[in-house]
């Protein structure tokens, strides 16, 4: 019964899942070369998207984590968050295609219009679910896009401290504003392949360079010392695994999204290779060093490979921005009514207003590391695990749902009832460790950045600037007795005092 219930709806899922593709016309070189680059939908698109869009800037701040977790907690969290967070993608994924299925029952036509999670709360379950699902999830890739941009001007202060980060943060601000002219995912295909490989090094550069230069002198492995930095650190590991807030806008993208299911399970196997190494290996070579710093590129000596590290990452941080802001961009076009235009141009014009509270917030609380647990126990906690979790047991809560479901849960998992289990002890565990000692510990943390450093500061966890040097006191005995001995001694003080 269940193959013809399958093969049934397999016919119905068919009907308009290529409502992207252009039909009809001839392709020529430049079609083909722009559809290489530019037009992507297929799972291997999708598979780039989630790996590339997980990681980011969170790369440089799991060592710090590991300071506050100590080793064994770290390694713990990242597995047991990624499973947590592939299982709720999953539930996601499934919502999404009974939504669409439903849908397209009824003969509605998505060619034009982005389908967000929002509306399949809506449609599943209501209007109430959809406020609050709406409410989490903007505010979370608000958030999000603000942490790529903090990022952006953190980064780049290791490259070029002549300008503070308030400074690099303007800067970038304008830069990331040009997302606004990307249509929408389908157009990520290739920045999402190359973002994939700029992390692929950054995390491997981490984990060389940590080994190479070895542990400093003295160096200690005191965590986990404190309930709040445990806490700290667990919420931010939390909100690493939590990048699925895009995860509806990325299946509308591919021409199958049925295909999706374990996608996201994919991406996560490959970036544990990347993130466990990384702060494995800078942990272990700094040590609580971490605790005040952040950003792992601050404790590695300046180099040509750190550099390239440093380059691949905000052009990475570009693209997460993008991809963060994508689905606030589509929200804001339907607010006004823009988001059937078919002018680009008209469309990025009425995005850009997104962009100005994003660039605000960053300046306001520069907080690179703290802000990533604030943000993953507030709201990533609630978007991406307990409300996707909540949603898939009253969707299918009836009989009649669970008969008539698109799709069922496995067997191996032992099918509704066991997906119901889990899903209790996902919105269980979530609530009380991320949400309720996660929140506490991080906002305690991140009061106290604005304590120590306060809002609007110049420039977060920067090395304090020495004061200048005093002119060389020239030796009293020395005979002066021309121009020439005057600028043999200037010569010499300059050395001494300016090149050590």
């Amino acid at each position: 019964m269940d193959d013809g219930h399958e093969k049934v709806v397999e016919t119905v899922l068919a009907g308009n899942y290529v409502e992207m593709e252009v039909e009809g016309k001839p392709k020529d070189v430049k079609s083909t070369i722009s559809n290489f680059f530019w037009h992507g939908g297929s799972t291997y698109d999708a598979w780039f998207s989630c790996s590339s869009n997980q990681v980011a800037q969170v790369l440089l701040t799991l060592p710090y984590s590991f300071s506050q977790l100590g080793m064994l907690s770290g390694i713990l969290f990242q597995i047991f968050y990624g499973l947590l967070g592939s299982w709720t993608a999953y539930l996601i994924s499934i919502l999404y295609v009974e939504y669409r299925t439903r849908k397209e029952r009824e003969k509605v036509d998505f060619r034009n219009h982005v389908i967000q999670w929002f509306e399949v709360l809506d449609g599943l379950l209501g209007k109430h679910w959809r406020n609050v699902g709406l409410g989490f999830n903007c505010t979370f890739l608000l958030f999000g896009s603000v942490i790529q941009l903090i990022a952006c001007a953190s980064n780049i202060y290791y490259i070029n401290d002549n300008l503070d980060k308030r400074t690099w943060t303007y800067i970038f601000g304008a830069c990331c504003a040009t997302t606004v002219f990307i249509p929408s995912f389908h157009n990520y295909r290739i920045w999402s392949f190359l973002g994939l490989i700029m992390t692929t090094y950054t995390a491997w550069y981490l984990t060389i360079a940590s080994l190479l230069h070895g542990q400093v002198e003295g160096v200690k492995h005191t965590g986990p010392a404190k309930m709040v930095l445990y806490f700290t650190g667990a919420t931010n590991i939390l909100y690493t695994f939590g990048g699925h807030a895009v995860t509806v806008e990325i299946m509308h993208a591919m021409w199958k999204p049925q295909k999706f299911k374990a996608i996201y399970l994919w991406a996560t196997a490959y970036v544990f290779t990347l993130t466990i190494p990384s702060a494995a290996a800078v942990y272990w070579a700094f040590g609580d060093s971490l605790l005040n710093h952040s950003n792992a590129f601050a404790l590695l000596p300046r180099s040509p490979w750190r550099n390239m590290a440093v380059i691949l990452m905000l052009i990475h941080q570009f693209i997460t921005f993008g991809f963060a802001c994508t689905p606030l961009y589509f929200v804001w076009e339907k607010a006004i009514g823009m988001h059937e235009c078919k002018s680009m141009c008209k469309r990025a014009a009425a995005r850009l207003p997104v962009v100005v509270p994003i660039w605000f917030l960053a300046i306001i609380f520069p907080f690179f590391g703290p802000i990533n647990s604030t943000v993953g126990s507030l709201l990533v906690s609630f978007t991406v695990y307990i409300i996707p979790a909540l949603a898939h047991m009253f969707t299918f809560r009836s009989a009649a749902a669970r008969e008539n479901a698109v799709e069922r849960p496995p067997k191996f998992l032992g099918r509704w009832v066991g997906s119901y289990a889990i899903n209790i002890f996902v919105v269980v565990w979530v609530f009380i460790v991320g949400f309720g000692f996660g929140g506490w510990a991080s906002m305690t943390n991140f009061i106290h950045q604005i304590d120590t450093f306060g809002i609007f500061t110049k420039c977060y966890q920067c090395p304090p600037q020495l004061p200048p040097s005093p002119p060389p006191l020239l030796n009293a005995t020395a005979p002066i007795t021309s121009p020439a001995n005057t600028t043999h001694f200037q010569l010499l003080g300059s050395s001494r005092f300016h090149y050590p």
